[in-house]
């Protein structure tokens, strides 16, 4: 299996009636990656993934889907993709809509069997018009997969799902992942970056600030946190950050062990001691504040 990028964007700025979208944006989604695109409102996630589906030209730099411009029709059937707002149809049936998204693929995913893994069999004689929200968002993100594509663009798919159809999201996801092909995943959600990326991407006033693994990002920060009871402390060799918070030490860690003996050795007051691993959103955090 070839390791060239499914989609990738090589230092894209992009204004819009004169305020700066991407600045000079650079990404990547190879086979069997699960790149989570991170960002605050505004970052530019919603505008790097119109300039790679070529919804949106570049001002400057290159967008590219399987190494063709993604203006190619040969480009675009490589992809599917569930923008963060879809209109369907109202007066199709979801099987008619389904089918007239894989009609347009060379080899696309069986109905049975796409109806199955998204949950939404029971809706195939349904109008898309009478559907409910959470209905509407299940069928927008089994059309991204209808197609079988080699490449998944999803703009905050598990808006409005519940918790069953967002544990069905997550499981079709990986699935598609270990198929060798490639998801980029634009969430608001740093649970649902941290349980699904291989790689995360975090933007901020339209450039890429962090590109790496979950794992790396959490290395870099320190990867476990060791809470205590607010009190004096040595200097700890082993605390590679010391923050105080609500009467709570917070000591970042890459050698929790260590750290702890550490606290053991000072007699520092070990009552209340936790000893957690650092989520994403900490690690960010600190990250942003390099």
């Amino acid at each position: 299996m070839s390791d060239a990028p499914l989609g990738e964007l090589r230092d894209v700025h992009k204004a819009f009636d004169g305020r700066r979208a991407l600045a000079g944006a650079s990404l990547s989604v190879r086979p069997a990656e699960i790149v989570a695109l991170l960002g605050p409102n505004g970052a530019g996630k919603t505008t790097a993934i119109r300039v790679l589906l070529g919804l949106r030209r570049p001002d400057k730099g290159i967008a590219r889907l399987a190494g063709r411009d993604p203006a190619e029709a040969a480009a675009r059937r490589i992809v599917g993709s569930t923008p963060q707002e879809t209109d369907l149809p109202e007066t199709l049936h979801v099987s008619e809509l389904i089918d007239l998204v894989r009609s347009h693929y060379p080899t696309p995913t069986g109905l049975p069997e796409l109806m199955s893994r998204f949950g939404i069999a029971d809706l195939a004689r349904r109008e898309a018009g009478g559907l409910s929200g959470g209905q509407r968002r299940r069928v927008a993100v089994a059309l991204a997969f209808a197609g079988n594509p080699r490449l998944v663009v999803l703009d905050e798919p598990s808006s409005g799902l519940d918790r069953s159809a967002r544990v069905s999201l997550w499981d079709a996801i990986r699935s598609f992942a270990a198929a060798g092909r490639g998801i980029l995943l634009a969430t608001h959600d740093l649970a649902e970056a941290e349980a699904l990326a291989s790689r995360v991407v975090l933007l901020q006033h339209g450039r890429v600030v962090v590109d790496g693994t979950v794992a790396e990002i959490k290395r870099r920060a320190g990867d476990t946190v060791v809470r205590i009871r607010r009190q004096p402390l040595p200097a700890l060799l082993y605390a590679e950050k010391t923050e105080t918070r609500d009467g709570v030490v917070l000591l970042r860690t890459r050698s929790p062990g260590a750290l702890v003996r550490e606290l053991v050795a000072s007699e520092a007051d070990l009552d209340e001691l936790q000893v957690v691993p650092l989520s994403l959103e900490e690690a960010l955090a600190a990250e942003e504040r390099v």
